[in-house]
């Protein structure tokens, strides 16, 4: 008879074959091609315009701003980093597919937004510049500039020409461009001149030149200034106003231009927690910032100017825009479709959209083009081409979009070359299944994860962000919820999202799980909203739950560029091991083995960077809250990841790059005391606290959560009540 002791040697030695043989299995798991993959082409009808490439040979690292030069055939230029590093400063080229080189015409110490030529620009020379500076210095100015480019043939700026025609203190929200009307007077947009959401309450004010439309006579300079006021100015007589205002209540516009033929003023304007505005601006008209975004209430009772609140033309949720830029107005005989459009469009997801105006209508609105690109501006070439100003480092050209053969896209879960077993969440042999060590937080869904490779293709392995993927790459993700929270056996599918890259871009499409779970019918393009049954996570009783299966748009507005559009798929999260049904194994070290990546680890997965679990208890509680913060935030909150927001939530972050504790917001305190967006000690006071613990205006994440991870609230929380108060 066997004792006790020796059944539990013999258990044990069970175990220890049976891990043996698991990781036999899981080392000795050759690579399956996958090659059933249905996922071409588009569910939507192509869109009429896309952009191409064009003057490709020309070096340019973050271009924001172009325009062809009067009376030759140059085209000028800002670049923000043109010698490799801010300011930058405004550079020529010669407009020609084949310019390999561009030579600069002017630097300054400060950061130029835009500039314009004077109406008698080939017999002056005056070249109008708006900037803000000093580049460096904590306390800057926006300032209009007038240089001379020298009518000898040169092209170059004379020096010393500099007349500086007005400035005015401006920290963020400065807006960005200048131009001259019809009427032959210099426009200036304003922005608010802050970070925050207008502390300084100058939306709605007159008395200075912040979040305003400037219109001045630079041709005839007064007594003391070197310009005048055009004698039909709105506020010339109201008492305590500035008179060089046209119109106010701006927060922050980047981008405008005339209607040449009907005289019309565009401009695009960067919105705040969730509007992206179009406007046209006309005399004295109020376009209600701070008291709306938009048309949408945002700080109401605050005081309000005199002047009804005009709404927008035309304005775009964050769900499809989150930092517009304006552009320009097509008069031109190429394109006769676009004759007399606003052509704009979108810093952060790239769209391109066109709009008509009559005088007391919209007559025309549609998206034009679905890129990639980081939209800083437009301009035309000298031969009418409408080209478009990437900051990421390019110029390209609007062009129809040629007939494409119809492709049908896979409208259901079953169609998509994916899957084994639909009913059974099986997939086709060769998808990797796979898992991160912290999830982002989706409303308490449980998630299952797989990495789907065509054929023999690989991956090119970075060591931080996402990963770059070859095209036919599909990232699959379902989403479970139970009716019970904490019951398995109460557990459903209710959404599986895809990423799909093709043609070097990704996109992303829902999928909704019928009742039967059998299948799952792709979710309409603008996404929707449904209520699910279910005991609320603090409920007692059966109550709904919220579920938004997100729009085309936003998808991509979390899957940043900036991020590398893939977000789980980094080393950080998948330096762990999985259970792979046939063993466990570390999931780097597995898919460098099977031959998923162009080039071999070059570390063992243990040296290799990895967050860690949050909810650990035995783990270190900075490194469980930055972890947190990371799977949760740093999709956006990244360098150039859009928006304004200056900190960094990603793990690798350095102390300077991080900018979270005790660092003032950049938006909006809410009405908390002496606010940081961490406050040392003091989670009351902390922005992050209640930017995560709070649904509705402010919330984070921002789009698809309608309930806090309070799990996550509470860990952020301890974290910030432990850290020592003298944190900087």
């Amino acid at each position: 008879m066997q004792t006790f002791s020796g059944k539990v040697m013999a258990g044990l030695a069970a175990f220890l074959l049976l891990t043996v043989t698991s990781s036999l299995h899981a080392s000795d798991t050759k690579r399956i091609l996958w090659t059933e993959s249905k996922l071409t082409g588009t569910p939507e009808p192509p869109l009429p315009w896309r952009v191409a490439g064009c003057y490709e040979k020309l070096a340019l690292k973050a271009p924001v701003y172009l325009r062809a030069e009067p009376g030759t055939r140059r085209l000028l230029y800002v670049d923000h980093k043109a010698e490799g590093a801010e300011p930058g400063g405004l550079r020529a080229f010669v407009d020609d597919a084949n310019c390999s080189e561009s030579e600069p015409i002017l630097t300054m110490d400060n950061l130029i937004y835009g500039f314009c030529f004077h109406p008698r620009y080939q017999e002056n020379g005056y070249l109008f510049v708006i900037s803000n500076g000093p580049h460096k210095e904590s306390s800057k100015k926006n300032r209009i500039s007038r240089f001379t480019i020298s009518r000898d043939g040169s092209g170059r700026v004379l020096s010393d020409s500099e007349l500086v025609i007005l400035e005015w203190e401006s920290n963020g929200h400065n807006g960005g461009d200048l131009g001259f009307g019809p009427d032959g007077f210099l426009y200036c947009p304003t922005g608010d001149g802050t970070t925050d959401s207008d502390p300084l309450q100058t939306g709605q004010g007159l008395n200075d030149l912040l979040a305003v439309m400037l219109r001045l006579d630079v041709d005839r300079p007064g007594a003391d200034k070197p310009y005048s006021i055009p004698a039909d100015n709105p506020f010339l007589k109201t008492p305590g106003a500035r008179p060089e205002i046209w119109a106010y209540g701006f927060r922050n516009p980047w981008r405008m231009d005339f209607d040449r033929k009907t005289g019309q003023l565009w401009l695009g304007q960067n919105g705040q927690d969730l509007w992206e505005q179009v406007y046209l601006v006309r005399r004295g008209e109020n376009y209600g910032w701070s008291i709306q975004e938009g048309s949408h209430p945002f700080y109401a009772e605050r005081p309000r100017g005199a002047e009804p609140v005009m709404n927008p033309v035309a304005e775009h949720h964050h769900s499809e825009s989150r930092s517009l830029t304006g552009g320009i107005v097509y008069r031109g005989t190429r394109y006769p479709e676009l004759d007399g459009c606003f052509i704009y469009g979108d810093y952060s997801t790239g769209k391109i959209w066109g709009i008509r105006h009559d005088g007391q209508q919209v007559t025309f609105h549609r998206e034009l083009a679905d890129t990639t690109l980081q939209i800083a501006g437009f301009g035309m070439n000298h031969d009418g081409d409408v080209l478009v100003v990437d900051h990421g480092g390019g110029i390209y050209r609007l062009e129809p979009n040629p007939p494409s053969p119809v492709v049908v896209f896979p409208r259901k879960l079953s169609e998509t070359g994916l899957f084994e077993s639909v009913p059974a969440h099986q997939m086709k042999p060769g998808i990797v299944p796979y898992s991160v060590n912290v999830p982002f937080w989706s409303d308490g869904a449980i998630k299952q994860r797989w990495i789907a490779i065509p054929g023999d293709e690989t991956i090119s392995y970075t060591s931080s962000r996402g990963w770059n993927f070859p095209n036919g790459s599909v990232l699959v993700k379902s989403f479970s919820l139970e009716r019970e929270p904490g019951n398995p056996e109460t557990r459903f599918r209710i959404e599986t999202r895809l990423m799909v890259r093709q043609q070097n871009e990704w996109s992303g499409y829902s999928y909704r799980w019928n009742e039967e779970q059998t299948d799952a019918e792709l979710v309409e393009k603008e996404g929707r909203s449904e209520s699910v049954a279910i005991y609320a996570p603090d409920a007692t009783a059966p109550g709904t739950q919220i579920w938004n299966f997100p729009s085309r748009a936003e998808c991509m507005v979390c899957h940043s560029r900036a991020a590398n559009y893939v977000l789980g798929v980094c080393e950080p999260q998948m330096n762990r091991v999985h259970d792979y049904g046939d063993g466990q194994e570390n999931q780097l070290e597995r898919l460098s083995r099977m031959g998923y990546f162009s080039s071999p680890l070059s570390q063992p997965a243990a040296e290799l960077t990895k967050l860690t679990d949050p909810f650990d208890e035995t783990a270190d509680l900075q490194l469980r809250a930055r972890s947190w913060i990371h799977a949760n935030c740093a999709g956006c909150h990244i360098e150039a990841g859009g928006g304004n927001s200056q900190f960094s939530a990603e793990i690798s972050a350095a102390p300077e790059q991080q900018k979270l504790i005790n660092a003032k917001p950049m938006h909006n305190s809410f009405q908390l005391s002496d606010a940081r967006l961490v406050a040392p000690g003091q989670p009351d006071q902390s922005v992050l606290v209640h930017r995560i613990s709070h649904r509705g205006q402010g919330q984070m994440p921002p789009l698809s959560s309608t309930l806090p991870d309070r799990r996550g609230v509470e860990l952020i929380r301890r974290w910030i009540q432990e850290l020592p108060s003298t944190s900087e």
